[in-house]
């Protein structure tokens, strides 16, 4: 690595109090980093002309400075250039650091408070440079883009609807090279997020260190609240993964045959506790409504997401109203739209009279993390979710909006194409306990999602096999083992979970399968993934969903 590429990358700490400089550095030094102490603000600025690749500093070196110089080379950075500053705070809100406020104008900022575990600052270290080279292969990009765009202007001087054609598609591949980073950000933004994720598990770790403590000393008492502590912070997290898939569309969807109108009826009770008794829900619902294609669940939460924000945007009250209809798509709409074909739609509409949106906000709405609510109001992943949604089911959506006269978002669903079946409605009596040698075959290579599945099946009664691995549970399946159920998760180590299933239908033709999943590429869409006597629950699930299913799959 040469001089300049080195200084590029480096890191700038400036921490004045004690040996926090020293030991930031010494961390940084272990995980194979650069970095450079800065005495103060001045050094600071005088070594970030010279170049680096990320700032660490501490809130109490902001206080009582003249920050001018430092905002002033932050305000001057090129378009391509996003200077990210990692800002160690002490624990509590603004009034105990007041440097936090100074977030929007630093730009990208990461907050990490003290104390903090070394890894933690390895990590957002290690996410902060990678998006920086990002931003000087996109440097590169555009330098190389100009440099083109220049030489054609000088070789075809005389060619002047050539040269608008060509700067045109430029345009529109640094279009295309955006929106891919949107997809990308996600992984980006990992140290933007570790914030709230780490208040997360402080809820789940504490409850459980607390209980411990607890059950140690002989008391009882009062553990329902640390448990209801600990099962709402991880609910919490799991909502937050949730909502990142969606936006990456990734996560598993269930697509059949929608009744829109008779899902937003059933909803009606639920949508109108969700808002104020000042606004006035209206729903517009067409009579001849086609049949869409998506996963009901799915809709409902963006359905439910919609209407909160359309409340949000009415805080003195007003009319909201849900419409559906049909719409036909041409070619010229979808034309600017990669993943629409021309067909029938059908359309969920969620209109409001609040207080609209600039053109601006339009613009960003679907960003990730992109919010206009107050720090702790919202994550800004809602309607980026909506939008995942509706890509990954073959749809669309739109806003329309004016600032003082509201905003209208407008769901597109594919219809649906198929033979609409009648569904048979059988009751099944399932027993509460297994029956004598019910054996249940577990393939999980997390040790301790297994020992919990298995936990669970022993307090029903159900035998069980356990295997980490599917090469180990290959022999299982071959052998003469009675196993009613095969539970395994779909990204195991080596050959995956579906794999795993394929093989086991050959030695036994009627077995039935169980996915447990946390994230699987090729499982998004269940429809394409799963065969008869398959079924599929993701991580992380209630145990009673779990002992739901195995009993309904084995008795039938």
């Amino acid at each position: 690595m040469s001089i300049i590429e080195a200084m590029s990358e480096r890191a700038i700490i400036l921490a004045p109090l004690g040996r926090d400089s020293q030991i930031a550095l010494m961390m940084l030094n272990e995980a194979g980093f650069e970095g450079i102490v800065a005495r103060d603000l001045s050094t600071l600025c005088s070594e970030l002309v010279q170049g680096a690749g990320l700032l660490v500093i501490s809130s109490e070196a902001l206080i009582g400075c003249a920050l001018d110089p430092l905002l002033h080379l932050i305000e001057q950075q090129p378009a391509w250039s996003d200077l990210p500053i990692v800002l160690l705070t002490h624990h509590g809100g603004p009034e105990q650091n007041p440097a936090s406020r100074l977030g929007p104008q630093l730009g990208n900022v990461t907050f990490l408070e003290r104390p903090f575990h070394p890894v933690t600052l390895i990590s957002l270290v290690t996410t902060a440079l990678r998006g920086r080279r990002r931003q000087y292969e996109a440097r590169d990009r555009l330098i190389d883009l100009s440099q083109s765009e220049l030489r054609l202007q000088n070789t075809l001087e005389t060619l002047e609807q050539q040269v608008e054609e060509r700067t045109a598609q430029l345009r529109h591949n640094e279009e295309a090279l955006r929106q891919s980073q949107k997809m990308e950000a996600v992984g980006q933004l990992t140290g933007g997020i570790a914030h709230d994720f780490n208040n997360m598990l402080t809820g789940i770790i504490g409850s459980l260190e607390l209980l411990r403590r607890r059950l140690a000393r002989g008391r009882t008492e009062d553990l329902d609240g640390l448990i209801d502590l600990g099962v709402t912070s991880a609910n919490r997290a799991a909502g937050l993964t949730h909502r990142l898939l969606a936006f990456s569309r990734r996560q598993s969807l269930d697509s059949k045959p929608v009744e829109m109108n008779t899902l937003v009826v059933s909803m009606g009770e639920l949508l109108q506790r969700s808002i104020n008794e000042s606004i006035q829900l209206d729903m517009q619902l067409s009579d001849d409504l086609w049949v869409a294609e998506a996963d009901p669940n799915q809709l409902e939460s963006a359905l439910l997401n919609l209407v909160l924000n359309a409340r949000d945007a009415m805080p003195e009250g007003g009319t909201l109203v849900v419409n559906t209809s049909n719409q036909q798509l041409d070619s010229a709409f979808v034309a600017d739209h990669g993943n629409l074909l021309p067909g029938d739609y059908v359309v969920l509409r969620v209109t409001d009279t609040g207080c609209g949106m600039a053109e601006s906000t339009i613009n960003r709405a679907f960003d990730p993390f992109f919010t206009t609510k107050p720090i702790g109001q919202g994550t800004g992943l809602g309607l980026s979710m909506i939008y995942g949604f509706s890509k990954q089911s073959h749809g669309h959506v739109t806003i329309d909006s004016e600032v003082g006269h509201g905003t209208s978002v407008s769901l597109f669903l594919p219809r649906y194409s198929g033979d609409l079946a009648e569904e048979s409605l059988s009751d099944i009596q399932l027993a509460p306990h297994a029956l004598d040698g019910e054996t249940v075959l577990i393939v999980e290579d997390d040790p301790a999602v297994r020992v919990l599945v298995s936990a669970v099946l022993s307090e029903l009664g159900y035998a069980f096999v356990e295997a980490g691995d599917a090469d180990s549970a290959v022999p299982i399946l071959e052998s003469d083992q009675r196993i009613d159920l095969l539970i395994s998760d779909v990204g195991l180590p080596g050959m995956n979970g579906r794999q795993l299933a394929e093989i086991g239908r050959q030695y036994r033709p009627d077995l039935k399968v169980l996915f447990i999943t946390g994230y699987a590429e090729h499982a998004a869409v269940r429809g394409g993934f799963l065969d008869p006597g398959m079924q599929m629950i993701t991580k992380p699930f209630t145990f009673d969903l779990l002992t739901a299913k195995v009993r309904e799959m084995i008795r039938i």
